[in-house]
């Protein structure tokens, strides 16, 4: 059973260990810091994640992973991105496809946010057909507007408007 929840104490060494996986997050923010510590988990259990917007994704009562919609400012209020990470060893098992279709369900029925857009660097292939999966539709492909360890990528923006 996949289940959108917020974050516990109880997720602590999940997150470090999930977040200490290259793999995972090769195509993710440097927001999320590498090494990933265990206060860095405890910062993001306690405050980080406290937005009604950013949920754990629980599968069968463990955590896997993460979704979130970071609302916009000012003119950009009624937009939001959404973002998402899945612990390798539950990928390609429509884990985040539920979680994507859960959280939109909730923003579009539950807020006032007309438009969700995503980022994916170039190359996160399988994000980009998630996304379509999801019923998203590619917008633009900003060139070189991603620079990450040292190497460019093109970001690829996609959209679902309510």
């Amino acid at each position: 059973m996949i289940l959108l929840r917020e974050f516990t104490q109880n997720d602590t060494e999940r997150l470090v260990a999930i977040l200490n996986n290259d793999s995972v997050t090769q195509f993710l923010s440097t927001k999320i810091p590498f090494p990933y510590t265990k206060e860095d988990a405890l910062w993001w259990i306690n405050e980080g994640s406290k937005s009604d917007l950013i949920k754990a994704i629980s599968f069968n009562g463990i955590l896997v992973g993460c979704i979130g919609i970071n609302r916009g400012e000012f003119e950009y209020q009624r937009s939001g991105e959404i973002g998402y990470w899945l612990s390798k060893e539950y990928w390609r098992q429509g884990i985040t496809s539920v979680a994507i279709t859960q959280m939109l369900e909730y923003v579009f029925s539950n807020t006032d946010i007309v438009r969700v857009f995503a980022s994916v660097f170039s190359g996160n292939n399988p994000s980009m057909q998630l996304l379509i999966k999801s019923g998203f539709k590619q917008e633009a492909v900003l060139q070189n507007a991603i620079f990450k360890n040292g190497q460019f990528y093109n970001n690829h923006i996609f959209v679902k408007l309510r």
